[in-house]
């Protein structure tokens, strides 16, 4: 059952008001400390079973060999649990089941999943480190988390998990604590901690809070030997123990204890505080009024196991206050030394009952007297569940801590402006970090490897001079301080040899490390990620171009220059984000099924040798997916980067964004005739068509003119004077690879259109011809060419650096998708080079067709759109003027269309699937256009949907309407609307 956060807010606020006071709550199992199961159970049992309930015993997943002697020590001692280590999840859960077979008690299950089971599990689900969720600032995530792990670890057969850990890390040399902290600030860490063990158990498993009195201000590993906590009592009392006693009064259920020596609680020195009756039975039991579970940390640790034998040190566990007692390094001599503590009055069985009464009590709120073996079916499917993703992705996404940012450089603006090296320290090839700023602007790769040679840093510093921004991720470090935290002292000279350039640097590890990088404090900007995954470099790259918030703060001192809570706030400014489609509120593997089978069924029916599909909600990308390849012939598979022919898209990519700008600052009247812009069309029958009636088709123009047809001889053959197969002077034109036009032959062509037959009635047909003619007037309107302007005013500040015409011009070969094999025109497979005759004919920039690019950089032009002009921070074109472009213009003529914008069937609503166009339940405000080569793309403002299909439909052939037939897109285009109903009625 999910709670309602602000409830849930409300009631966790009340309980930390009574934190301090008295303890008011109590752990949930308490209840069943005279429960019928737990009082017949417990009279049944023998002195040795009920001590050996009191043990919990050590296992590793990965190794199913040693079952047989688990099995063993169950039925020799009948120990009360179970601590699961390394493995996978398939064989702990078939491995618990095993074990409980052989008890006569159930066990308890226990793990460290301290970030998950992931913590312990190589196929566990793994969130983010503690030290990273003490920078979030929306804490409602953690609760979240905490409930999530529980259902994991219940989902696994486990029911107790000794997390989180609620030591104060205020010492950067910890070894052992450091990251796996919320931080330094006891009411950070109190807060957190609570939060996480709440969500747990309210999904029914216990959480244990570790390690008592608190393991943060060390230097010692306690694993090697007996660190010393040398605070005074006031010093303890606010800081260590603080969280402690906050955590008792709170209701958590269980507090492991630590093998520590803090004389100002136990003056034995040699007595670590695990093991002490002062700091077990009189602090916490008594002092903080602790009823929970106490267990010891691993009584195999050095800061035990160097004074004290196994018997002994159990002996004294025991009467030190703890209720069960972790991975014993001999147990039989554990429990026959209890045994005769028993007998010699050193423990009583009072005691003992108690500590038994209290273990069966957990086991009967845990619904371990009607147990149900862990399920293998589903499993890994069950722990893979994209909810779980989506948590985790948005906890690393609100930990991002920037800790500089020098004249407000984040979010990156005028991207025009900038030309970007992104540099990964650290890492010999190409990183995710680099992947994904690349889907923002075209950028440029540089790596420099770990312990990499004064001259290779040289060689590199030198590549880097023509760059005005540097984006540099540090990688491969280390979360603990051993090496300096795996920081590569060449990365100080880096930062002295680049110092003139402005730079980002991310920091993918602890911050810490910091301290081990001189100069990193002198950069523009500085971010602080924590991890280093595939999650955190993406996230940080989209957070550097804007595409979310920026609000983690610092939770630790680092040094005097970086300090606890220091964070810089930086709004996000509407770029698109890359997510998952879960953070839509769309489940991914519905989404993904139905776009998969309609994709596939496409290549089956040979509609297109390929295609690619980007989907976004909300201004987050969910979906990118190619399918196939560039052919047939199956040699190349098809990536996202590679460029399309958008044919008929480039009507509202091309001239639509110019007139949509000229409009918005009052230079363009759509209502004038086109002629007052024009002037060939002067004194002509088409010198009052306005530019709205050509914009909406409804100008009386033919449809089109073949140009090409009307330039060949009566024998069929290319008219010499006007084609040649090579640029020779005055042909330089290029048509295509081994086709060159006569320049001249573009005025013929432009009369043509003059002179064309104007069609009969006014009614919608599509028409090019029109649009041909927008690039002549844009000189007149704007001081620049149609193509320049284009890209200097949009594409490139939208980062669309794959927009263009002609990209043959610009790009390699194996980038382009082929379109068709021309054998009537051009004679050859046309790739790179327009498809569209009349705009190759133009010299391949037209404002019918011409325009190449990938999906994502189209992604980016329609989600400006969507957005009423505004992108990456900046108005770029007037609101009030697209919605005038986007709405319909003349429906009383039964004429669908916008301003260039094509628009949906009139009563779209009420057409079945196989008659809408496009998606049934697409928007009467949303709008997109189509291309011929197999191209479509649309939004809808309203639902916040952006869809892109890209196909070479037309390869080999034109002759080629399965596309059409399958109705592939308007079913795809659905499915995006269905999944958005489907995925809310299931929240």
């Amino acid at each position: 059952m999910r709670i309602p956060i602000p409830y849930l807010i409300t009631l966790l606020l009340i309980t930390f008001s009574q934190a301090g006071t008295k303890a008011q709550h109590k752990p949930g199992f308490l209840e069943f400390m005279h429960h019928p199961w737990v009082d017949s159970t417990l009279q049944t049992m023998t002195p040795e079973q009920k001590i050996g309930q009191l043990f919990i015993i050590q296992a590793y997943s990965e190794n199913e060999k040693k079952t047989d002697e688990l099995i063993a020590e169950i039925q020799n001692f009948q120990v009360g649990g179970i601590l699961f280590m390394q493995g996978t999840a398939a064989n702990q859960a078939t491995i618990t089941n095993q074990l409980q077979k052989h008890s006569n008690i159930p066990l308890l299950i226990t793990m460290d999943a301290e970030w998950g089971p992931g913590f312990r599990l190589k196929d566990g689900p793994k969130y983010p480190v503690q030290m990273a969720l003490g920078a979030i600032q929306q804490d409602s995530l953690i609760y979240r988390m905490g409930h999530e792990i529980g259902q994991q670890l219940k989902r696994l057969g486990v029911h107790v998990n000794f997390a989180p850990v609620a030591d104060v890390n205020n010492n950067p040399g910890n070894p052992v604590i450091n990251y796996r902290s919320f931080g330094e600030n006891p009411n950070n860490v109190v807060r957190k901690t609570w939060l996480y063990a709440k969500g747990m158990q309210d999904a029914g498993v216990l959480a244990v809070a570790k390690h008592f009195p608190g393991h943060g201000d060390t230097k010692t590993d306690s694993h090697l030997a007996l660190p010393v906590i040398q605070h005074d009592s006031t010093r303890l009392n606010t800081i260590e123990l603080y969280p402690f006693r906050a955590l008792a009064d709170s209701g958590i259920g269980g507090m492991m204890t630590a093998h520590l020596q803090v004389p100002a609680l136990e003056p034995n020195p040699n007595l670590p505080s695990s093991l002490s009756p002062r700091i077990i039975q009189k602090k916490l039991v008594e002092e903080f009024g602790f009823d929970g579970l106490v267990v010891t940390d691993g009584m195999n640790m050095s800061g035990v196991t160097k004074y004290f034998n196994s018997g002994e040190a159990a002996v004294r566990a025991l009467a030190a206050g703890n209720d069960m007692l972790e991975i014993v390094p001999n147990l039989s001599e554990a429990i026959t030394a209890v045994k005769t503590a028993l007998q010699e009055k050193i423990i009583s069985n009072e005691e003992i009952d108690w500590k038994c009464r209290k273990v069966l009590a957990l086991k009967k709120w845990l619904e371990l007297d009607r147990y149900q073996p862990a399920a293998a079916k589903n499993l890994t499917a069950d722990l893979d569940n994209p909810r779980y993703t989506l948590t985790k992705r948005l906890l690393h996404e609100q930990s991002l801590t920037l800790l500089n940012n020098e004249d407000s450089l984040l979010p990156l603006q005028r991207l025009d402006t900038l030309r970007i090296a992104v540099v990964s320290l650290g890492k010999e090839n190409t990183t995710s970090f680099q992947r994904m700023t690349a889907n923002y602007l075209d950028v440029d790769f540089f790596n420099l490897k770990k312990n990499a040679t004064h001259l290779e840093l040289s060689q590199l510093v030198t590549r880097l001079k023509n760059y005005n921004l540097l984006i540099c991720g540090l990688h491969n470090l280390s979360l603990s301080p051993s090496r300096n935290y795996g920081t590569d002292p060449l990365w100080q000279e880096f930062m002295k040899g680049t110092a003139d350039k402005k730079q980002v640097a991310v920091l993918l590890g602890n911050p810490y490390a910091l301290n081990f990088i001189p100069g990193i404090e002198n950069t523009a900007s500085l971010l602080i990620a924590y991890q280093e995954n595939a999650i955190t470099e993406e996230l940080a790259a989209q957070a550097i171009f804007g595409a979310i918030n920026i609000n983690g703060k610092l939770p630790v001192n680092v040094n005097s220059t970086f300090k606890l809570n220091d964070g810089l706030e930086v709004k996000k400014n509407d770029r698109l984000k890359y997510t998952i489609p879960e953070e839509a509120g769309i489940s991914s593997p519905y989404l993904e099924r139905r776009i998969d089978s309609l994709a596939n069924l496409g290549l089956k029916e040979k509609a297109y040798p390929g295609c690619q599909v980007l989907i976004a909600v909300d201004g987050k990308v969910i979906l990118h997916k190619c399918y196939g390849h560039l052919t047939y012939e199956q040699n190349q598979p098809l990536e996202k980067d590679h460029l399309y022919d958008w044919a008929s898209i480039t009507k509202i990519t091309g001239p639509l964004p110019i007139l949509i700008k000229l409009h918005g600052e009052n230079k363009y009247n759509l209502d004038l005739p086109f002629s007052f812009y024009y002037p060939p069309f002067r004194n002509t029958d088409k010198e009052k068509i306005t530019t709205r009636e050509i914009l909406a088709h409804q100008a009386r123009f033919q449809p089109w003119i073949s140009f090409w047809r009307n330039a060949l001889t009566q024998s069929g053959e290319l008219q010499h004077s006007v084609f040649h197969p090579q640029p020779d002077p005055g042909f330089n034109i290029r048509v295509s690879s081994q086709l060159f036009m006569n320049q001249d032959h573009i005025q013929d062509m432009l009369g043509e259109i003059r002179d064309s037959r104007l069609l009969p009635t006014t009614k919608y047909t599509y028409s090019d011809l029109g649009f041909l003619l927008f690039p002549f007037i844009t000189k007149d309107l704007t001081g620049q060419n149609y193509e320049s302007y284009l890209r200097t005013t949009f594409y490139r500040p939208l980062g669309a650096s794959t927009v263009t015409f002609n990209p043959f011009n610009y790009f390699p070969l194996e980038r382009f998708v082929p379109t068709e094999n021309d054998d009537y025109f051009r004679q050859e497979q046309l790739r790179g080079f327009v498809h569209d005759e009349s705009a190759a004919m133009f010299g391949g920039v037209s404002g019918n067709a011409g325009l190449f690019g990938t999906a994502n950089d189209l992604a980016k032009i329609m989600q400006m759109y969507l957005q009423y002009g505004r992108y990456g921070g900046e108005q770029l074109l007037d609101s009030a003027s697209i919605a005038e472009f986007t709405r319909i213009q003349y429906p009383k003529n039964e004429n669908r269309r916008g301003l260039g914008f094509d628009k949906p069937y009139i009563d779209n609503h009420k057409k079945k699937l196989k008659e809408a166009y496009p998606a049934v339940d697409a928007s009467e405000l949303s709008f997109g256009h189509s291309g011929y080569t197999g191209t479509f793309t649309w939004v809808d403002p309203q639902k916040r949907v952006l869809f892109i299909f890209f196909s070479n439909r037309i390869y080999p052939t034109r002759n080629n309407s399965k596309l059409f037939d399958l109705n592939i897109r308007p079913a795809m285009h659905q499915v995006i609307y269905d999944s958005l109903k489907k995925g809310h009625s299931n929240r």
